[in-house]
């Protein structure tokens, strides 16, 4: 039976910076889950105000976010759940007092905007991780993520193994950067996207066929976006072929990026949505290393929260 490490003296602040929680008790499960870990959970989250599909209006969401970074309790911010809605937070979000809070903002999905623009404008770390919908309210969480979340946000060092026998051979090291590919893209030419270079990007999405894929990808390799030590791809799933595809899948659109971009591709990693999903600190330091069969991702050089008993 899996025993889990608990954890003391660690508040984290639910904000709803997206979407709502269409479960209404997924935030009370969550709550029971996280406090048996020995946290404290102070939500920010008002479901009686939920806003079209949104977790409020405009105006709540981003108060909400806002008063999580200054609340003095408060040592990890999580996203309710993502979606779509912090496209539209992002010209008033004062990216500097949310960097300089020290605050650990964890999310994916939709969240990719928040840790895009931090380290854009405010050069802070975020984690690319779990959320409250639904990696902490399901009735069975994933132990992987969980394990992977608690350790990355509590050791100075964290290695990830990525499952993908055919990787090509390399060592490298850079920043890590990514998220939702579709986020990524969204926010080319504006000031929410860091311009990195020599680093190693991680991308994942969910409902996005082949072609569309390589086409975000063709479009930051336009913008002078992939000046990259390597691409390193997550999970990309819930997607239909056609037989007008005519043999043309995912490994195929892998292979002709591979021939075409000249920055090495690596699959395999754990990530994106999916239940079992790692853990990522977004702008931290990286190194990737493949012999061929086997491939790591380590990272260091990232804040972390030293209470694990």
């Amino acid at each position: 039976m899996h025993n889990p490490k608990q954890v003391t003296d660690i508040t984290i602040a639910i904000v709803a910076a997206s979407g709502y929680a269409a479960d209404p008790d997924a935030v009370a499960r969550a709550t029971t889950q996280l406090e048996s870990r020995g946290c404290r959970v102070k939500n920010f989250y008002d479901a009686e105000r939920k806003h079209l599909r949104f977790g409020g209006t405009d105006a709540l969401r981003l108060q909400q976010l806002h008063a999580a970074a200054a609340d003095p309790e408060v040592d990890v911010v999580m996203a309710l759940r993502g979606g779509y809605g912090l496209s539209r937070l992002l010209p008033a979000l004062d990216c500097e007092q949310l960097a300089a809070s020290g605050k650990l903002f964890v999310g994916h999905s939709d969240f990719t905007a928040l840790h895009m623009a931090l380290l854009a404008q405010g050069g802070a770390v975020s984690f690319a991780g779990p959320m409250i919908c639904d990696d902490f309210s399901r009735a069975d969480p994933s132990a992987l993520t969980l394990d992977s979340f608690w350790k990355c946000i509590t050791q100075p060092e964290c290695a990830i193994d990525l499952v993908a026998p055919d990787n090509p051979v390399l060592d490298v090291s850079g920043i890590l950067w990514g998220g939702n590919l579709t986020m990524l893209t969204h926010l080319v030419g504006t000031p929410y996207l860091p311009r990195i270079e020599d680093g190693i990007l991680f991308i994942e999405d969910v409902n996005e066929h082949p072609y569309r894929i390589e086409r975000m990808l063709l479009q930051l390799s336009y913008a002078g976006l992939l000046r990259q030590q390597a691409i390193v791809l997550g999970d990309f799933s819930a997607y239909r072929l056609y037989d007008y595809d005519n043999g043309y899948d995912f490994d195929n659109m892998v292979t002709y990026l591979r021939s075409t971009l000249g920055i090495p591709i690596l699959t395999g990693l754990p990530f994106g949505h999916i239940r079992d999903k790692v853990t990522l600190a977004v702008g931290s330091q990286a190194r990737l290393q493949s012999d061929g069969r086997a491939t790591r991702l380590t990272m260091s050089g990232y804040p972390m929260l030293a209470n694990i008993t």
